[in-house]
């Protein structure tokens, strides 16, 4: 007996059909799977922070023009320098007598001192004003005598010289601070000067506002006079440092 053939149903004309694993494909793709293939992926984009970028932006504008300023500060100081080429001012002790120095019982101290400092500017540009001067004089860590300088002036080019007497009356002395014993054996004692003041620099017309100045000259040594002799400290290694006591907040440089 004859097989009966049955023919499949029609597909409509130009659409054509494939199986796979992956199922029936259909050529010509429909408009859903067109719309499908060419949409893009989703992808979140990052929330960007603009409070981030404005900090940011503030702070690049902001060292560049500290960098300016420290730049032009610079170029400031350089043409300043060239220009005047200035120079602290330079002190020496010239000469120290004492004329007493003597120590109680009781540990009190009586001393005399007449010292000359010299004082040089060597700006030719550039002059100062000192006001009035607080001397006194330290050995062994002991204050041993103060006196003060009136107010001067140093002109351009200048050579002052600083006279001034420097006292103690019954000051009490530590006894471990090695005086009394050095004394008594008539030893050679260390003294240090110590000048604190403040200075206004005159530069052509222009003045400064007054700074503090501070001198310490070491290296100066003595023997206790006998009687009313009057000894002479030698100073001939004499050093004197001259330092700006600028002071910022709660220090001292």
């Amino acid at each position: 007996m004859a097989d009966k053939i049955h023919p499949s149903a029609k597909q409509p004309a130009g659409i054509a059909t494939a199986t796979g694993n992956g199922g029936n494909i259909t050529f010509p793709a429909t408009k859903s799977q067109i719309y499908n293939n060419t949409r893009p992926v989703y992808r979140p984009q990052p929330h960007r922070n603009r409070r981030r970028s404005c900090c940011c932006r503030f702070c690049l504008w902001l060292t560049f023009i500290l960098l300016i300023l420290i730049i032009l500060a610079a170029v400031a100081g350089g043409i300043f320098y060239v220009m005047y080429r200035p120079h602290r001012p330079s002190f020496t002790v010239s000469s120290l007598q004492i004329s007493q120095f003597n120590l109680t019982s009781s540990n009190h101290l009586n001393s005399r001192f007449n010292f000359t400092v010299t004082a040089r500017n060597p700006n030719k540009k550039i002059e100062f004003y000192f006001n009035p001067v607080s001397v006194s004089i330290d050995s062994k860590g002991s204050d041993v005598g103060d006196g003060s300088i009136p107010a001067f002036i140093m002109p351009k080019k200048n050579t002052t010289r600083l006279k001034a007497v420097v006292a103690a009356s019954g000051r009490s002395v530590d006894d471990n601070s090695g005086l009394k014993s050095d004394l008594k054996n008539k030893k050679s004692l260390p003294l240090s000067i110590r000048l604190d003041t403040k200075i206004k620099v005159k530069i052509g017309s222009l003045k400064t506002k007054k700074v503090p100045v501070r001198v310490v000259c070491n290296g100066i040594r003595f023997t206790a006079p006998v009687g009313k002799t009057v000894a002479t400290a030698s100073t001939s290694g004499v050093k004197c440092k001259v330092d700006l006591r600028i002071k910022i907040w709660k220090w001292t440089v």
